[in-house]
């Protein structure tokens, strides 16, 4: 699949980490970058939205990563949800890929994980 026929869903409460991942992604082409602040949003615009692939950090308000996987999976069981979530969340991360998620970043991350990322399940 070309990037430019993708929707990317891009989830932080971090305005800068949604950013960050974003001007990533823009160097590679045009997707439509969807972008949610909390877990509800993120459910609420894969529904609506149905992207191709969903950066997914854990810890956010209203509903968290591990709720919002559950439901967007519930939803879609062939939805490719990738953490990016810091190192404090190891208990949080197992229960992340036994509720679905596909992958895991590590932040901080760095431009090559990403773009790692984006090759492995969008080609």
């Amino acid at each position: 699949m070309n990037i430019n026929d993708c929707k990317i869903l891009i989830c932080d409460d971090s305005i800068l980490a949604r950013k960050q991942i974003k001007d990533i992604i823009v160097t590679l082409g045009t997707p439509t970058i969807l972008e949610a602040s909390d877990g509800q949003s993120a459910i609420d615009l894969y529904k609506a939205e149905k992207p191709n692939l969903v950066f997914l950090d854990i810890v956010m308000p209203k509903k968290d990563g591990n709720i919002a996987i559950e439901e967007i999976m519930a939803f879609d069981k062939d939805a490719i949800i990738i953490i990016v979530s810091s190192v404090g969340t190891q208990s949080q991360l197992k229960c992340a890929l036994e509720a679905g998620a596909t992958d895991f970043i590590q932040k901080p991350f760095s431009k090559e994980h990403i773009i790692e990322a984006l090759h492995k399940y969008i080609g």
